[in-house]
């Protein structure tokens, strides 16, 4: 995951857990706090995971999920 991504998904969490999009005046400090905590809590975890596989390309997963829809709707039963 890219930083940005990162970022979203911290945001994504808080705006989750705090029932709010868009936290009021009052509360728009302790929100951002949450999602920096949130943001570095996740970044850690993932520079913490240990994996012998190879990171995976995007383009290259969505090309492979692309031929796999291709032939299996392209099949008529």
């Amino acid at each position: 995951a890219t930083s940005d991504e990162v970022r979203a998904a911290a945001l994504q969490y808080v705006r989750k857990i705090s029932g709010s999009a868009r936290p009021s005046q009052a509360n728009e400090e302790a929100f951002n706090i949450a999602m920096e905590s949130v943001t570095a809590a996740t970044q850690q975890l993932l520079d913490s995971l240990v994996t012998a596989a190879a990171p995976r390309d995007r383009d290259v997963e969505l090309s492979k999920a692309r031929e796999r829809n291709r032939v299996r709707f392209s099949q008529v039963s």
